[in-house]
């Protein structure tokens, strides 16, 4: 009977996280910040940090943030990615932080911000796919 081999891991598969921790915790701040431009409340942010809990929002409202999850580093990357795109597509600040909650003819008369509270990480990435379709990218 053959016996199993593990595969090492590829170039496809890098050893080290693509996100790390610092960057993650980084990234969580800036997420703060970002939140209370766009004017989300409490409950609208843990949706879309994939159901953080009211606990864990207050301290990273102070700046206190721990350890994050692959997938919830994921959904910080994308978001900030949205407010990239969205600054570059915009040149009035004003703009670019109200339009995740204006209506939205691509989303079906719906806004943005509304897509993303479906509260799954494909809701967000759906629109970053569509503002990077529209800058280009």
């Amino acid at each position: 009977m053959p016996q199993l081999e593990l595969v090492p891991k590829t170039a496809s598969q890098p050893s080290e996280p693509i996100i790390s921790d610092t960057e993650a915790e980084a990234m969580a701040r800036t997420v703060v910040n970002l939140f209370h431009r766009w004017k989300l409340t409490d409950t609208q942010s843990t949706i879309l940090l994939g159901g953080l809990s009211l606990r864990t929002w207050a301290r990273w409202k102070t700046g206190v943030v721990g350890r994050i999850p692959r997938d919830l580093s994921y959904r910080l990357s994308n978001l900030l990615g949205i407010h990239k795109t969205l600054r570059i597509i915009f040149r009035d600040v004003d703009r670019a932080y109200g339009w995740i909650k204006r209506p939205n003819k691509a989303f079906g008369g719906v806004s943005a911000l509304d897509v993303m509270l479906g509260g799954e990480l494909v809701d967000i990435i759906r629109v970053r796919c569509y503002l990077d379709s529209i800058r280009g990218g």
